[in-house]
């Protein structure tokens, strides 16, 4: 009986405790957020399609946002400011969880590199 008992609470962690994978798709519309700190003010990000809206402090910018796979995107100011906002900015997924990921952000073909995390907030 303890046998039977046994494999019955294994059977049932192995389907209650199934892993699927942390699907990238999801971070491609939505509402997400840059939290302050780490080089960054506080950001909300919106995802539609082909543009991202930032809105920080008293700035919104609106950028096309192209995806070369899951886990690399290209972002383009539309309306650049200045000569540095002209420069695409190649974005790397580094890691993901349930509503978040990190980043690793190039302005250009510059060397710097700025890494980050966006949680997303609402879909």
């Amino acid at each position: 009986m303890k046998k039977i008992a046994f494999i019955i609470a294994i059977l049932t962690l192995t389907v209650s405790c199934k892993n699927e994978p942390l699907n990238p798709d999801r971070f491609k519309t939505g509402t997400f957020e840059i939290p302050a700190g780490k080089g960054y003010e506080k950001t909300v990000i919106i995802r539609q399609d082909s543009l991202q809206i930032e809105k920080y402090v008293d700035r919104i910018d609106t950028l096309s946002i192209v995806w070369k796979n899951n886990f690399n995107y290209t972002l383009q100011m539309l309306h650049p400011k200045t000569a540095i906002d002209e420069d695409p900015i190649h974005v790397k997924i580094t890691s993901i969880e349930k509503d978040s990921y990190e980043f690793e952000a190039v302005i250009g073909h510059s060397n710097f590199v700025q890494k980050g995390e966006i949680i997303k907030t609402a879909n």
